[in-house]
């Protein structure tokens, strides 16, 4: 689930880049194409098919449209085999294609999303688990969504920071929803991205903060230099006999640490 989170928005990127606006138009118009092609086959085939031709399906479509849009993704760790949470930090819309690149899961959203043209039936054909934010109680019943999914092998991905940063760190991480995979029980499975770009060890272009809309974002998506996403999957986590607070903790204790060496390796 996410929103973008208060913050500077990156104008400097936005204002740097106009000088590459055939590239980011030419990327844009194959990226709306891709787009219905994924609404084509969920038109026609994706209801027919057993889970292993879509998780396939996700991972290709994924990939292809993060290559449209000039990213390059580079990849560490292999993730858990089977039912899993993913446990991500957030920085931009981009994470979730690129977990699903790599890892097609059902996410967490607010359920405004579900009503969005064109990306609500692709997100809903994903099986989005959708949350009533107006409704306190609502996070209760997803919870129970989450872990009877994780209980059926699935693959769920939450962002626990509740918001997007600007990916300089890992920002608080709430516990709530980790408790389905307590409930479950099945592994953790923590993740961190981060993103760099020709001229900053942190991209201010894929950054989805402030009053940045989601047009804008693509944009400066699309007119990056050398956008790279690096995707750390770090060992997954056991829950038996654990206290959320107390594993949360330790999750963001860790995955603040591979950020950390992420951005340094990126500044040499």
């Amino acid at each position: 689930m996410s929103t973008a989170a208060p913050g500077p928005v990156p104008t400097a990127s936005m204002a740097t880049n106009w000088w590459r606006a055939p590239i980011a138009i030419w990327r844009l118009s194959r990226v709306v194409a891709h787009i219905l092609y994924g609404l084509v086959l969920v038109y026609t085939v994706w209801d027919a098919q057993d889970a292993a031709t879509r998780e396939r399906r996700t991972i290709a479509w994924s990939m292809r449209l993060l290559n449209l849009l000039g990213l390059t993704v580079q990849c560490q760790g292999k993730p858990h085999a089977g039912a899993r949470l993913v446990v991500s930090n957030h920085i931009s819309w981009l994470d979730i294609i690129v977990i699903n690149s790599v890892m097609p899961s059902r996410f967490v959203s607010k359920a405004e999303v579900g009503q969005w043209p064109v990306i609500g039936r692709l997100v809903t054909a994903a099986g989005t688990l959708f949350l009533v934010r107006e409704r306190r109680r609502d996070a209760m019943r997803v919870l129970g969504l989450m872990a009877q999914a994780l209980r059926d092998g699935q693959s769920v991905a939450v962002f626990p920071e509740g918001t997007t940063g600007a990916g300089h760190e890992v920002m608080h991480l709430h516990a709530n929803l980790v408790q389905s995979a307590i409930d479950a029980p099945a592994p953790i499975q923590p993740v961190v991205l981060s993103y760099r770009d020709a001229q900053h060890a942190v991209s201010p272009s894929a950054a989805y903060i402030g009053d940045t809309g989601l047009l804008a974002s693509m944009w400066m998506v699309a007119s990056a230099k050398d956008l790279t996403v690096s995707v750390q999957i770090l060992p997954a986590e056991t829950v038996a006999h654990a206290d959320r607070r107390v594993l949360t903790e330790r999750l963001h204790s860790e995955m603040s640490a591979r950020l950390a060496q992420a951005i340094q390796a990126a500044q040499a």
